[in-house]
């Protein structure tokens, strides 16, 4: 019987409670969580302003998990270096951020930190094609990005079955992380399709008992 890999659960800071930040982050890692995600938006790529990379050097200091920062932003190349020294283990950019993709995706790897890439629902996996080899993470983004309260666009499933066939056909590396609305109810159709990393906030964030949310994010019902 084949093996079911582990699935990676990445809470969004995003949902967290500002006024005691430091405090979140220790009870979402006490709960079990594997990696914190990081929702950069510039009110440029997307509506929002959240907060750069001083957020990341704060929090740094108060977890050994893994930091996932997803940049929203224009421009990534101008960033790059400033949440890599801020701490951030993986530093994921838009492909429809840049028209340098390869040249920011090489800049991430210098720096020692492991790359993504990131699509909107409108953006098809063919226009990552030439840059999959490269990648340590794909990011599905199941939902228009910087707008809250939107459900799971289910045809966006169909991208990470593509991505999963061709990961398998082609032997590459990178992990397919899926972000927005990811809860229990929608757990079980994402894993399905082929995400190995789900991002969620308010699902885990505003839980009565966390730690149970993150467990059946990664196991199932």
């Amino acid at each position: 019987m084949e093996t079911r890999p582990s699935i990676i659960i990445a809470p969004s800071i995003l949902a967290a409670d500002f006024s005691c930040l430091a405090a979140e982050v220790h009870k979402i890692e006490q709960s079990g969580a594997d990696w914190l995600h990081f929702d950069i938006m510039d009110g440029s790529f997307v509506p929002v302003i959240t907060f750069g990379h001083q957020m990341v050097a704060a929090l740094r200091k108060h977890t050994r998990l893994p930091i996932d920062a997803h940049l929203m932003v224009m421009h990534p190349e101008t960033m790059i270096e400033e949440f890599a020294l801020a701490g951030a283990d993986y530093i994921t950019i838009h492909q429809e951020s840049t028209v340098h993709i390869h040249r920011v995706l090489t800049s991430i790897i210098k720096m020692g930190k492991k790359a993504g890439i990131s699509i909107i629902p409108s953006t098809p996996v063919s226009m990552l094609l030439e840059i999959l080899h490269m990648v340590d993470i794909v990011l599905v983004m199941t939902v228009n990005p910087g707008f809250g309260g939107q459900t799971l666009i289910q045809e966006c499933l169909r991208k990470v079955e593509y991505l999963s066939e061709i990961k398998k056909r082609l032997g590459y590396r990178y992990l397919i992380q899926v972000d927005g609305g990811i809860n229990s109810d929608t757990r079980e159709r994402v894993v399905r399709a082929g995400a190995e990393v789900l991002v969620a906030g308010s699902a885990i964030f505003k839980a009565e008992r966390p730690e149970l949310e993150i467990n059946l994010l990664k196991e199932g019902e």
